[in-house]
């Protein structure tokens, strides 16, 4: 069979690479999924109860890209979805991130923006360099804070502390001097209002050719093509030659129970109590009406589907070999989560998604 384009994985990154190939450059594009859907880990369907669950756990889209948005819109309508998050802190239901309601709650006083800035200035500590996730938190909110709710959550998701995990890893958790409870801040932010699977198809046309159930390895030598597009694990790819990257994976635990409502927020995060880290209630995240509900419990593992690369110098000067490998090669395109070895939200993978096609395919 002949295609001037293959694409291994039909997540996020590979369906709007296919996408554009297919709309912009009017070429035929065959797509090659190991899993029996499209959708990477945005996928999301009905249970038997008919609730509408995110099968990878919970996915908001929220982005500063208004060409990101854009382009989304073309194959969603949006339900206008602000994300808030609780936290299990003492026995009390906290906000989550740090903001001045957080304190206020935590604490039980009713200080300002500007005392609560002086509150967590008060307990910081002064870091002269920052080097780690723990060295973040310190110098913006103290020890106690750090204690009761980064230290034992980042362990429980990571197995490792945060004096372990690079800086980047507790900073994308903002802590603000304001009121603002909104998880994300974003200008733009919503989900899609007939879900994430539906906006995966209607991305899709009779250009795209889709292989599910398949390692791309079964077939690739049967197939004659220009460019390969690889969206798949960077360290499958190469044959381990340079050892299997290290990540961090998820294991669910489902429940629907007969009641239209479970807990307070969408999602509500357990630091220190409970083996798992988090549970989610999809209807609160989709406005589905239902007189049942369904949560997921959601446990860190790392025997599974690889989630998170695991965000350690060892692990990077790892990835950094494989790195060296992919820049050797002109007709493959290394494109993802997996493939680049980084987490990245959403918005960003249809960004770079969008820009590499820019840049690396249709000049091409």
């Amino acid at each position: 069979m002949n295609f001037k384009y293959i694409i291994v994985g039909a997540g996020i990154a590979g369906l709007v690479m296919a996408e554009r190939i297919s709309n912009e450059l009017n070429e035929n594009v065959l797509v090659i999924e190991k899993r029996d859907h499209i959708g990477g880990n945005c996928y999301d369907c009905y249970n038997d109860d008919k609730i509408l669950i995110h099968k990878y756990g919970p996915h908001i889209f929220h982005t500063n890209y208004k060409e990101t948005w854009d382009y989304l819109s073309k194959f969603t309508e949006w339900n206008y979805y602000q994300h808030r998050v609780l936290t299990y802190i003492d026995g009390n239901y906290i906000p989550m991130p740090i903001t001045t309601e957080t304190i206020n709650k935590l604490y039980n006083m009713n200080l300002s923006n500007d005392q609560m800035e002086k509150f967590l200035k008060d307990q910081s500590l002064d870091i002269e360099e920052i080097k780690n996730s723990e060295d973040v938190v310190l110098s913006k909110a103290g020890k106690e804070i750090y204690e009761k709710f980064f230290k034992n959550y980042t362990k429980k998701q990571w197995d490792l502390y945060p004096n372990e995990l690079d800086k980047s890893v507790i900073s994308r958790i903002p802590i603000r001097y304001n009121k603002d409870t909104r998880y994300f801040t974003d200008k733009y932010q919503g989900m899609p209002k007939c879900g994430y699977t539906k906006m995966c198809y209607n991305m899709l046309n009779s250009n795209i050719h889709v292989l599910l159930n398949t390692d791309y390895k079964d077939v690739i030598n049967d197939l004659n093509y220009e460019m390969l597009i690889y969206t798949g694990q960077v360290d499958y790819y190469f044959n381990y030659k340079y050892g299997h990257l290290k990540y961090r994976s998820l294991k669910f635990d489902f429940e629907t129970l007969d009641s239209e409502s479970c807990q307070d927020a969408a999602v509500v995060n357990y630091p220190n109590d409970y083996d798992f880290t988090r549970i989610t209630e999809f209807k609160k995240l989709t406005g589905q009406k239902s007189d049942k509900t369904t949560i997921v419990r959601e446990y860190p593992t790392w025997n599974g589907e690889p989630y998170y690369p695991i965000p350690t110098d060892e692990c990077s000067e790892q990835y950094n070999k494989y790195k060296g490998e992919c820049d050797k090669l002109k007709n493959v395109i290394f494109l993802g989560r997996l493939a680049e070895y980084k987490y990245c939200n959403m918005d960003v993978v249809v960004k770079r998604a969008l820009d590499v096609f820019k840049d690396g395919v249709s000049d091409r």
